[in-house]
């Protein structure tokens, strides 16, 4: 049983609703049991379409929030909206939100603000947070410092990348992260590091689906089915079974998002 912890299963992505609901098919015919969908990083209506996937199909949860790429576009209207979506219970968490400083797409303050509000919102609702942060040199941790977010259900950070010490930083202050696809290419030795010494109760895996798909699958689209070669190779620099790696994400995964594993 594979808990992939991050992915889109956008329907522009995968060539609508049927092209959905046949990625989620063949990933659970892999042990793939449970996935988070993320309802933020495809636009205003990111969300509502998370939510709807994740009606459809158990095993299949959902987030909302608002992407750093696009910041600029959270109105009160579009809170309005998300705040609504948050009500529905296959909706288990809010994000991803952040920083992103490498692509800036949206204008840095307006990245800011967003990231506090929703940090606030989340608090709020009870929810855990999921964060996105390139590049912030720091900036994304400082403010969730700020806004006392390691208080509240949970933060996890996906894809991370950061080094060990970063890590460390955020295992004492309760977070969790989640290694992607990128830690089986042969120069993420930095990843390779944090996967090897991240105590096992605050590691979670993902596919960030469509993208970053492993080894040796690199240059196709990204599936959730394809989280197990990630599995595979975080056990394997671990030296520990591939059972026993799913088995723990798998459990993090469940206890950080509130869910039921046998769903």
């Amino acid at each position: 049983m594979i808990f992939d912890s991050h992915c889109h299963l956008d329907p522009h992505t995968y060539g609508g609703d049927a092209g959905v609901d046949a990625v989620i098919a063949t990933a659970k015919a892999a042990g793939v049991t449970h996935m988070l969908t993320v309802g933020a990083g495809y636009g205003a209506d990111s969300a509502r379409r998370a939510v709807e996937v994740a009606r459809r199909h158990a095993g299949v949860w959902a987030s909302v929030g608002v992407h750093p790429h696009d910041a600029a576009m959270l109105d009160d209207a579009l809170m309005d909206e998300l705040l609504a979506l948050a009500a529905d219970t296959n909706v288990v968490a809010w994000g991803e939100c952040g920083l992103d400083f490498f692509y800036d797409r949206s204008p840095r303050d307006v990245q800011r603000a967003a990231f506090r509000r929703q940090i606030q919102v989340a608090l709020r609702l009870n929810l855990p947070i999921i964060i996105h942060d390139r590049d912030s040199a720091g900036e994304t941790l400082q403010v969730l410092d700020e806004e006392g977010a390691f208080g509240g259900a949970g933060v996890l950070y996906h894809c991370y990348a950061g080094d060990v010490d970063g890590m460390w930083a955020l295992v004492e202050r309760g977070g969790m992260l989640s290694i992607p696809g990128t830690v089986t290419y042969g120069k993420s030795v930095i990843t390779q590091d944090v996967a090897r010494k991240v105590p096992m109760d605050r590691l979670l895996v993902e596919t960030d689906a469509p993208f970053l798909t492993p080894e040796p699958l690199r240059g196709r689209r990204n599936e959730p089915c394809h989280v197990a070669l990630t599995v595979e190779f975080i056990a394997a620099l671990r030296g520990v079974p591939s059972e026993a790696v799913a088995e723990q994400c798998a459990e993090n995964a469940a206890r950080l998002f509130r869910v039921d594993r046998g769903a």
